[in-house]
C-alpha cells in the first residue's frame, strides 16, 4: 500500500492547507478539523484506495484507515500538508471550536445526559414495575402485603433517582462546564432544599411562601427545582463561569476557601432570584408546545415526530430527547415522547429485518439480522448506520414504520413511567397500559417490514458488502497479493483467543455505529470483568496508540488484529491505562499486553466494552463468533478460514 498516495490524495480531495486546521488519528481513524466542509470532497475522499469509510462526527472529518494502517498514513499526511502533530484533545476542542452554536448546545446536553442515564433508567423501570403491582393489588388480580419492607423499601427506591435529579444533572453539567463537580452538586442540593416548598405539592396546595429579592425590587415564590432540567443546567453553567474566572484572579493562598464560597454564594442567590423563575417558565414553555404537537387532532404532530425522529439519531441530536422526557414526567407524571421514539426504533429494527429476510447475500444477512435485534432493544445505530442508510430505501420505510407507530401511540395516549429504554424492553415503562404499547410494536414493526419487504430492499439494486471490500482492498499490490495466496496454501483454519475476561457480545451489539456496521471488520464484543488484555494469538505489534487504549497485531495468515478497549476512551487520553509492549515486538498467545482501570473508565462516563475485530476479514472466506457469554482469557472465540 502507498501509503504516501493515500495521504496526498486525501490532502487534494480535503481542500489543502488552507482548509485544514488539525489533524489526529486514533487506532483506526484519521481525524481532521476542516474550516470549511463544502470545500471536501468526502465522496471522493471515500473512493480513495485504502479507504475504509468516511463520516462527520463531533466536528471532524474522520477517515478509517484501520489499525496498521492509519498511523503510517497519518505519518504521511503531516509531511504532505505541513501541519504539526495535534493531540486527540487539541483535535476535539479544534472540532467544538468549529461546531455552530446548536450543535455545540446539543453535544453539551449528550455530555450531561448520557452520564446518568443508568440512573434513571434504573428509577423509571422500577417505578414502572411498582405501578404495575399497584394496579394488579388494587383490582384484585394479585394478593400482595403493602405493607411489607420488600414492597416499601422498593417504592422508596423506585423514584430516588427523579426526587434527587437536580444533583445528578448539577454534578454531570459541572463536569461537561469544566467546573468542580462537588459544587455543581451543591448547586443541586441548594435547588431541593428541604426548606423550599417541594414543587410537587404547589398544585394542591398552592405557593405557601414568598421572598422579596434584589433589596425590595419584587418578590419571588420560594418553590424547589424537583423534576426541572434546564433551570439547573443554566445554574451550573453561571457558577462554572464564576468558578473559573475566579481561579484566574483570586490568589493562590486565597483560592481554596475564596472561590468555592464566592461561587456557591453568588450563583445560589442568582438561581433564586433570576435564573429558577424565568428558566421554568421557558422550560414549561418547551413542554407545552410539545405536548400541544404531540396532542394535534388525529396524532398528526406525532406521526411528523414518529418520521423524523431517526433523522435526528443520523444528526447526533436525538440526546437532547432527555430534557422532553424528563420534563413531561415532572409535569404530567407521565412522558408521552418516549412512546414516539421507541415507535421509530422499532421501525429501523423492523426495516433492518425485512433486509436480512429477503436478502440471498450472506454477509448482508450475517450484517443486518443482529443489528435489526438491536434495534428492537432500544440502539438503533448498527441498524441504521450499517444496513439502512446504505440501501437508503429501508431507512425511508422504517421511519413510514415508526410514524404511524408513534400516531396510535398519540392517539391512545400512551405515556411511559420513566425515560432512557425504548424498543421491546420499553413496555416495562408501559405497564400500566401494557397492551397499548404491544399494539403500538406491532403497528410500527408490521408497517415497516412490509414497506421494506415490497418496496424497500432487492438485492440487485443494492451495494452489497463485497461491493465495499471490492474497493477497498489492493488489487495491484503484488506482494501483498502473494503473501495472501501463501498464507491460502497453508494455514487453513486459524483461531483468536480471548483477550480479555468477561462476556462476549456479537460484534453488532458493540456501543459504537463504527465497530458495529462492521465498516472495520467482522469479530465480537468483550465486557471485561477484568482489567487485563492478553495476545489472542502469536504475532507482531504493529501499532499502538500514544492513549494506550487500542493496540494492532498482525498475526498468522496476515490477520491484522485490533483489540480497542472501551468506546471512546480514546478521550481519556492515556489515563488508566498501561502498556507492557511496544510497536514491532513478536508477542506470543497469552502473552499481557495492556492493564486498564475498568472503574476509571466508567467513572468517566465511557462504555467498558471492548472491540476485538479482525480488521482485514474480507480478505478471508469467513470469519465465525465460536461463542457469546461469559468466557475467561485464552478461550476460543473467533474462527478464520482462508
Amino acid at each position: 500500500m502507498d501509503y504516501r498516495k493515500i495521504a496526498e490524495e486525501i490532502y487534494d480531495k480535503v481542500g489543502k492547507k488552507e482548509n485544514l486546521i488539525s489533524a489526529a488519528h486514533c487506532a483506526t481513524r484519521l481525524r481532521l478539523v476542516i474550516a470549511d466542509n463544502n470545500k471536501c470532497d468526502s465522496k471522493a475522499v471515500e473512493e480513495i484506495e485504502g479507504v475504509k469509510g468516511v463520516f462527520f462526527a463531533s466536528g471532524q472529518l474522520q477517515i478509517i484507515l484501520g489499525t496498521g494502517t492509519v498511523n503510517k498514513v497519518y505519518e504521511e499526511f503531516l509531511q504532505v500538508s505541513g501541519l504539526s502533530a495535534a493531540t486527540k484533545a487539541e483535535a476535539k476542542q479544534a472540532a467544538v471550536a468549529q461546531q455552530n452554536i446548536f450543535k455545540r448546545a446539543i453535544k453539551t446536553l449528550g455530555d450531561i445526559f448520557v452520564p446518568i442515564i443508568p440512573a434513571i433508567v434504573a428509577s423509571g423501570f422500577l417505578m414502572g414495575i411498582m405501578e404495575a403491582l399497584n394496579f394488579m393489588a388494587n383490582n384484585g388480580y394479585l394478593t400482595l402485603d403493602t405493607s411489607s419492607s420488600l414492597f416499601v423499601f422498593a417504592k422508596l427506591f423506585s423514584n430516588v433517582a427523579y426526587t434527587f435529579l437536580p444533583i445528578l444533572i448539577a454534578y454531570s453539567a459541572a463536569k461537561a462546564f469544566g467546573g468542580n463537580p462537588y459544587l455543581g452538586a451543591v448547586i443541586g442540593m441548594l435547588m431541593i432544599h428541604p426548606e423550599l416548598q417541594n414543587a410537587w405539592t404547589v398544585a394542591t396546595e398552592g405557593v405557601q411562601v414568598k421572598q422579596s429579592v434584589w433589596f425590595g425590587l419584587y418578590e419571588i415564590d420560594l418553590i424547589g427545582y424537583q423534576g426541572h432540567v434546564i433551570p439547573v443546567i443554566i445554574a451550573v453553567w453561571v457558577m462554572c463561569f464564576i468558578e473559573k474566572r475566579l481561579h484566574k484572579i483570586v490568589p493562590e493562598m486565597f483560592d481554596l476557601f475564596v472561590t468555592p464560597l464566592l461561587s456557591v454564594f453568588v450563583t445560589g442567590y442568582l438561581t433564586y432570584s433570576i435564573i429558577g423563575p424565568v428558566f421554568v417558565l421557558i422550560e414549561n414553555g418547551i413542554i407545552d408546545g410539545i405536548q400541544w404537537l404531540i396532542a394535534l387532532p388525529f396524532g398528526i404532530g406525532s406521526f411528523v415526530m414518529g418520521a423524523f425522529y431517526a433523522p435526528t439519531v443520523v444528526a447526533g441530536v436525538h440526546h437532547m430527547y432527555t430534557v422532553i422526557d424528563v420534563g413531561q414526567l415532572a409535569k404530567f407524571g407521565l412522558t408521552y415522547w418516549l412512546p414516539l421514539a421507541s415507535a421509530a426504533n422499532l421501525g429501523q429494527g423492523a426495516a433492518t429485518l425485512a433486509v436480512a429476510c429477503k436478502t440471498k447475500n450472506a454477509k448482508t444477512k450475517s450484517m443486518a439480522l443482529p443489528s435489526a435485534l438491536s434495534a428492537f432493544m432500544g440502539i438503533t445505530e448498527p441498524a441504521i448506520f450499517g444496513v439502512n442508510l446504505r440501501y437508503f430505501k429501508p431507512f425511508v420505510c422504517g421511519c413510514v414504520g415508526g410514524a404511524c407507530g408513534a400516531l396510535f401511540a398519540s392517539v391512545v395516549q400512551l405515556g411511559a413511567s420513566g425515560t432512557g429504554v425504548t424498543g421491546i424492553f420499553g413496555v416495562l415503562l408501559c405497564l400500566n397500559m401494557p397492551v397499548k404499547y404491544l399494539l403500538m410494536m406491532v403497528i410500527s414493526i408490521g408497517v415497516a417490514f412490509v414497506l421494506t419487504w415490497m418496496f424497500g430492499y432487492k438485492d440487485e439494486e443494492s451495494k452489497t458488502p463485497e461491493t465495499v471490500a471490492e474497493k477497498n482492498t489492493t488489487e495491484t499490490d503484488e506482494t501483498s497479493g502473494e503473501m495472501a495466496q501463501d498464507s491460502t496454501e497453508t494455514d487453513g483454519e486459524m483461531v483468536l483467543y480471548a483477550p480479555i475476561q468477561g462476556n462476549v457480545i456479537p460484534r453488532e451489539e458493540i456501543p459504537d455505529e463504527t465497530f458495529a456496521s462492521g465498516v472495520l471488520g467482522d469479530g465480537v464484543g468483550i465486557e471485561p470483568e477484568t482489567g487485563e488484555v492478553v495476545a489472542p494469538c502469536d504475532g507482531q505489534i504493529s501499532s499502538l496508540t500514544d492513549t494506550r487504549h487500542a493496540i494492532g497485531i498482525t498475526g498468522p495468515g496476515q490477520m491484522e488484529i485490533l483489540i480497542h478497549v472501551g468506546v471512546d476512551t480514546v478521550k481519556m487520553n492515556g489515563d488508566g491505562f498501561e502498556l507492557y509492549v511496544s510497536e514491532g515486538e513478536q508477542v506470543k498467545a497469552g502473552q499481557k499486553l495492556m492493564s486498564f482501570d475498568l472503574e476509571k473508565i466508567k467513572a468517566a462516563g465511557f462504555s467498558t466494552t471492548s472491540a476485538v475485530l479482525l480488521t482485514n476479514s474480507y480478505d478471508y472466506s469467513s470469519t465465525q463468533s465460536l461463542k457469546t457469554g461469559s468466557t475467561k482469557q485464552m478461550e476460543k472465540i473467533i474462527s478464520v478460514n482462508q
